[in-house]
């Protein structure tokens, strides 16, 4: 749920709902449109890589002895993977600390995957759900828009939405009020 308040900090909606209407149209959205839909699909991923929601990932332990950069690293360290030092590399992403979805469109506007994406973490231990959470976050995000036009409540803009991320195990926005306004593809 937190990943769906940072969809709402980014207010993106035009773009997105313009591909929305082009390839959905009325119609229910499917997992079949998610390669249709390149700008949503990237701006759901770069969601993810901006927000960095869970900079630090679960603790993990080394099975063995290991030498890494130089450094030894015995059997059974704790091993926490700090997310974040890849997620906002400045020698991996072309603007790491702006909302950037080009960071996953090609030159001809298709969407592309990145090895540096990994807010499910990385390895063995990534995630096992997620595949289900990337495909019920793109769905969830493309109905949302399909239906609404979200804007800043009445008396604020864009400007005045805090865009300073929470500091701990999570970072999750700070608290805003949009408005959601019924959207002209929206169904009967």
């Amino acid at each position: 749920m937190r990943l769906f308040y940072w969809n709402l900090l980014f207010i993106i909606s035009e773009k997105v709902q313009e591909e929305i209407t082009n390839v959905v149209g009325y119609a229910q959205p499917g997992t079949e449109h998610r390669t249709k839909m390149p700008y949503t699909d990237a701006v759901v991923h770069e969601v993810q890589q901006y927000a960095d929601v869970i900079p630090l990932n679960l603790p993990h332990a080394t099975t063995v002895d290991v030498n890494f950069k130089g450094y030894f690293i015995p059997k059974g360290t704790h091993v926490v993977p700090l997310l974040t030092s890849v997620l906002h590399d400045e020698s991996q992403w072309e603007r790491p600390h702006e909302f950037y979805p080009e960071h996953f469109l090609n030159t001809e506007g298709k969407f592309v995957k990145r090895d540096v994406f990994m807010p499910f973490s990385a390895g063995r231990r990534v995630c096992p759900g997620e595949t289900l959470a990337k495909t019920e976050i793109f769905m969830f995000f493309t109905s949302l828009l399909q239906k609404f036009i979200l804007q800043p409540a009445p008396g604020l803009s864009k400007e005045d939405l805090d865009m300073t991320r929470a500091v701990g195990l999570i970072t999750p926005p700070n608290t805003y009020t949009l408005c959601a306004l019924p959207c002209s593809m929206a169904a009967v």
